[in-house]
């Protein structure tokens, strides 16, 4: 093995030859086999293995559940006419409950291989995982996988085999055209970009390696129609499929050093100007370190790991670096490269590869490490959904709490997309997750890999403020009664909604006039004036400074923004989040003296107006609805429509494919426990389901006391207490 880390880190100080990839793909699409080849291609374990052994499942829950649940890292390096690349690469869960890792990861990588099933085509995780790696400027190339089911179960003539292959690129260049806004991007088999195999069976072709190596389509079918059971075996020493996928890898895919051209740019608010943001743009190992972690993995013997891309500078171990969003420093203690479940320890590591970093205790997925103290940070990484279920935990033995809270700050940092709320008055401790298969895994975790016994309450669904119409002036008075701040709410216009939740207005604070900011909200139809007074976005709502002529405003705006980040966390009506808000603070009356307007004094008058304020707009609650598309057998359509009509659900589309029937539907969250149970049971064990989209839409009128007070009566809260 010491061979192979020698190689690694050769072609690591050298960035034209070396490429960082992830695989995207719908759940059972053939991810983990595809990357099991990938490894045996590059001598890292036995071909005879590949497509069984699952190497990058490594928690015993996958291998179980025969998904992957956690994003694994690989280096491996592969040769092309003699020159040696590294190829960092990270396979990605499919399952949409784990649709967080996938978005981590994409920031770590600059190229995706976006698998989809020749059968099943593009289906809408692919789409969400596509979605998920344009939007951090990674380019993709397509992989059409399980070929061998075209010819062996539906046995498809050359001609309509090549049919389906034009229709399914077809749908995935539609796909990618529509993200990026053009068709640079698209993928097409003549120029190489995209290759078919069969990932069980070991081989791949794309055309140029057909050209190269005369190899026909005809073979591959003639592989398969021998009598030899084996007959594929052939294809797969001809056509190997790491070769084939490696080189188009090489061949396709942006070296850090042309990627981060455009990336940077994008994902990086700082000078482009400056020397550390011409080092950055220009991946230069002599400038400025900068990591960006996307994954924390607790090891029992080197303790808190965080895995990321260095994107500037050299790392270097024993070096002193700062956590920004921590605004903590820490020491590295250790450096690794990945080899699937191992890691490789080594002494420096220079920009534009992906590695582990031990000893940064306070780092966070999302997280921006430098040299040299603080810095501008990467933009914070955004999740496509939110978590829209939550467990109550609580330790089985009462001598286990302090270590059930130490495990929950784990696992919130090995998984951001776990939100844990610990609330320290009621005692009561909140998982919130992205779906129920998402919290049992966790809850899982915790019990088998950290040793904590724990119970769980039901699962939970988490509502959302919004309010029906502007409100009037609300005032809110200081408790010493020399400051007096007035705010008017009102909803927040749905194309500027729209822009926050697909990325295109990035979320947090605007400490200075931000010229791509304003000129995106004039192109949303906001007025110049008001553009350039927006102070804050945070969860989907928007803080605006709408005074005029007061000298102490900036004094008290970050206070100001600290309490409306505050009532948009839990609004109000139950305590819940608040959504599409527009906060305007329209004018103030503040005390000369800055000792009478501290936190203290400005805190309560903040929160109380604009809790005021969102009490006159018709606050409602919104529930988490989500898009599903069901698939079962013909027969069982009236079982299936029956099933949606049963859980308040909307039936938005039907359409048959040969044997089988797929139902795209919306459904309330709170209406979905047991969904995948009682979906088996009432076809046959023949159905399956799988998230489009999820959405908040308004919960209906009659439901909508009856679900506040059960909220209220859940949290302990009284009237008197939402109204503080």
């Amino acid at each position: 093995m010491a061979k192979m880390v020698d190689r690694i880190k050769v072609a690591m100080s050298v960035p034209d030859r070396i490429r960082n990839i992830a695989i995207c793909a719908h759940i059972d699409h053939g991810k983990t086999t595809f990357s099991d080849n990938l490894l045996a291609g590059a001598g890292m374990m036995s071909e005879e293995l590949a497509g069984k052994a699952r190497t990058l499942d490594f928690h015993e829950d996958e291998a179980e559940r025969g998904i992957t649940i956690d994003s694994a890292a690989v280096s491996m390096v592969h040769s092309v006419e003699d020159t040696e690349y590294l190829i960092n690469l990270i396979d990605t869960p499919g399952h949409v409950d784990f649709g967080g890792d996938v978005t981590r990861a994409m920031r770590a990588v600059d190229g995706a291989i976006t698998l989809i099933c020749a059968s099943e085509g593009v289906m809408p995780q692919t789409e969400t995982v596509l979605r998920q790696a344009l939007r951090e400027k990674v380019k993709p190339v397509l992989f059409i996988n399980k070929v061998d089911r075209l010819i062996k179960e539906l046995q498809l003539t050359p001609q309509q085999m090549q049919e389906r292959f034009v229709k399914q690129i077809a749908n995935v260049n539609k796909m990618i055209s529509g993200l990026v806004g053009n068709d640079s991007w698209n993928v097409s088999v003549a120029d190489g970009t995209v290759a078919f195999g069969s990932a069980f069976h070991n081989w791949a072709l794309s055309l140029p390696y057909m050209q190269k190596n005369g190899i026909t389509f005809k073979e591959i079918i003639d592989a398969y129609n021998t009598d030899d059971d084996d007959g594929y075996k052939v294809l797969a020493k001809k056509a190997p499929l790491a070769d084939v996928v490696l080189n188009m890898v090489v061949e396709h895919h942006p070296n850090p050093r042309q990627a981060q051209e455009y990336r940077v740019p994008k994902l990086w608010q700082g000078d482009l100007e400056s020397t550390e943001g011409k080092a950055l743009v220009g991946c230069d190992p002599t400038g400025r370190t900068y990591f960006v972690v996307t994954k924390v993995v607790v090891d029992p013997q080197a303790g808190e790991i965080a895995a990321g891309r260095l994107f500037g500078g050299t790392m270097r171990k024993g070096e002193q670096v700062f956590c920004n969003l921590a605004g903590q420093s820490g020491r590295v203690q250790q450096i690794f490269v990945y080899n699937g479940a191992k890691r490789e320890i080594v002494d420096d590591v220079p920009c534009g590869n992906i590695i582990g970093v031990a000893g940064l205790k306070h780092a966070k997925p999302g997280e921006t490490v430098t040299s040299g103290g603080p810095a501008e940070p990467f933009e914070k990484i955004t999740h496509i959904f939110d978590p829209v279920v939550s467990k109550a935990i609580e330790a089985a033995k009462p001598a286990d709490l302090p270590k059930l809270i130490e495990v929950l700050h784990q696992v919130e940092k090995e998984d951001p997309t776990v939100k844990i709320e610990i609330n320290e008055e009621t005692g009561e401790h909140l998982m919130h997750g992205m779906g129920e298969l998402h919290l049992e895994i966790i809850e899982n975790r915790i019990k088998t890999e950290k040793g904590v016994d724990v119970k769980t309450s039901p699962p939970i669904v988490v509502y959302r403020e919004g309010i029906t119409r502007k409100s009037n002036e609300a005032e809110g008075k200081s408790p010493n009664k020399h400051n007096r701040l007035y705010f008017i709410v009102e909803p927040l216009e749905d194309n500027i909604s729209e822009a926050i939740q697909t990325g295109k207005l990035s979320s947090g604070r605007i400490k200075k006039k931000d010229p791509a900011l304003i000129e995106i909200l004039r192109e949303l139809g906001m007025e110049t004036k008001v553009a350039q007074k927006v102070k804050g976005i945070y969860e989907g709502n928007m803080f605006i400074d709408g005074t005029r002529g007061i000298v102490q405003i900036n004094e008290i705006m970050e206070m100001c923004l600290d309490m409306f980040e505050d009532v948009m966390r839990a609004g109000p009506l139950a305590r819940e989040p608040c959504v599409n808000v527009k906060v305007t603070l329209v004018d103030c009356k503040l005390h000369e003296d800055a000792i009478h307007r501290g936190p203290a004094q400005m805190y309560p008058t903040v929160r109380e107006g604009i809790r005021s304020a969102i009490m006159d707009a018709k606050p409602i609650l919104y529930e988490p609805l989500q898009v599903t598309r069901i698939e079962g057998p013909n027969d069982y359509v009236g079982e299936m429509s029956k099933l949606v009509n049963g859980r308040r659900g909307q039936l938005l589309d039907m359409q048959q494919e040969g044997v089988i029937t797929i139902v795209t539907a919306k459904m309330p969250v709170g209406e979905l426990f047991g969904w995948s149970n009682d979906l088996r049971g009432s076809t046959g064990g023949r159905g399956s389901s799988s998230l489009v989209s999820q959405t908040f839409e308004r919960l209906p009128m009659e439901l909508q006391e009856k679900v506040r007070q059960k909220i209220i009566t859940r949290k302990g809260l009284s009237e008197n207490q939402l109204g503080a």
